[in-house]
């Protein structure tokens, strides 16, 4: 195998598929990172069996050919070598190959390409097509919100869901649960899988574009693909049953609040500051007289409590919620206003954006005494 390409290019396709190389291997061969050069293509890959990603970049080959490189080794190599060009070749002799740039060279211990896992196209009847500007908009807004713990596989991915022209996402970690909807044209096929959150935190870091680009979404069995640009991403789905979020969502509410959102984000995270060497985080709440205060407390740190404006229809009441869960659906709101919606101190409040119903938040309370 012999070929030259851009370094830049080389780079950011090693960067893309590296998050796919496995920290602890099941086998040598999933540590690294698999070339294959042809003709006008230069394809790299790397899977370790949960997620794989695969990117093509151009290049000048001269002869095709397919290797494996220490995905450690390799992308460090590629970073720092000085030309802007990188011409690799393989050492048939000593099973080396051999990175040139400029006055830099590397000799690179390779490994069996034949033994490479090698990503294939998936195939499957489910298939439907997003924009990377709506996907990610889902991803941003809902995945936060999934749980960390392995001990409960189900809770640790997203739902995406398709049913005719609505295309929806939504996490929990059953604390709280966020739900974002949005609506497609030409929709075929009914979709209900649930991805890991980790793909889809990746997928969400690969898509920079900032002209809106269309994305291929393939369903097979137990696996999730997504296709676009020059960038293929295939992860296996979360098997299990996701539960009933609309049971979560309480039909109606005693007290509406309207915030600022930035002020009402500012004073949780100032006050929290006290309560957040506890076990839960807690900051209470009390909603009266158009106003909020917040309110924490530490025996072992101290008080603190803050009040700011609001618009209050309906009951007063005092509810406590762990500051980090409130904090985190502020942090992915853009308007400058939300609508945070209650019942009673011990039942589920909504926390939503003033202009998008589309999106919805739900956060338990904590007992408090």
């Amino acid at each position: 195998m012999k070929f030259s390409c851009s370094k830049d290019q080389l780079v950011h396709a090693v960067q893309v598929v590296q998050k796919a190389v496995s920290n602890k291997p099941q086998m040598p061969i999933l540590s690294g990172i698999y070339i294959n050069a042809q003709p006008n293509c230069i394809e790299i890959q790397a899977t370790d069996y949960e997620i794989g990603i695969s990117c093509k970049i151009e290049g000048l080959v001269t002869e095709p050919g397919a290797i494996v490189l220490s995905g450690r080794y390799f992308q460090e190599v590629v970073k720092r070598l000085p030309g802007d060009n990188i011409e690799i070749y393989t050492n048939k002799e000593d099973n080396t190959v051999k990175l040139i740039s400029l006055s830099a060279q590397f000799n690179l211990l390779s490994l069996p390409a034949d033994e490479f896992p090698v990503l294939y196209p998936l195939i499957g009847e489910t298939n439907f097509t997003i924009r990377d500007n709506i996907l990610r908009d889902l991803i941003k807004k809902t995945v936060f919100a999934a749980s960390n713990d392995e001990a409960r596989p189900v809770f640790t991915g997203a739902l995406l869901e398709v049913v005719d022209s609505e295309v929806l996402m939504v996490a929990t970690n059953t604390h709280r649960l966020a739900l974002k909807k949005e609506n497609l044209d030409n929709i075929t096929n009914n979709i209900k899988v649930i991805i890991p959150s980790k793909i889809l935190n990746e997928l969400a870091r690969i898509m920079v574009s900032e002209i809106p680009s269309p994305i291929k979404i393939t369903c097979h069995h137990n696996q999730i693909s997504f296709s676009f640009d020059n960038i293929y991403i295939i992860s296996r789905i979360i098997e299990g049953q996701f539960p009933d979020y609309q049971r979560v969502i309480p039909p109606n509410f005693a007290t509406t609040v309207a915030i600022k959102t930035a002020d009402f984000s500012s004073a949780v995270e100032r006050v929290s500051l006290i309560s957040r060497d506890g076990d839960y985080n807690v900051v209470k709440l009390a909603f009266r007289n158009n106003e909020i205060l917040i309110t924490s407390n530490n025996p072992e740190v101290g008080k603190a409590e803050e009040a700011i404006a609001a618009n209050i229809e309906g009951n007063e009441l005092e509810i406590a919620f762990n500051a980090k869960y409130i904090v985190d659906i502020l942090k992915n709101i853009d308007d400058e206003k939300i609508f945070f919606t209650l019942n009673t101190p011990l039942s589920p409040a909504s926390i939503k954006p003033e202009n998008d119903e589309n999106y919805n938040y739900i956060i338990t309370p904590v007992r408090s005494n």
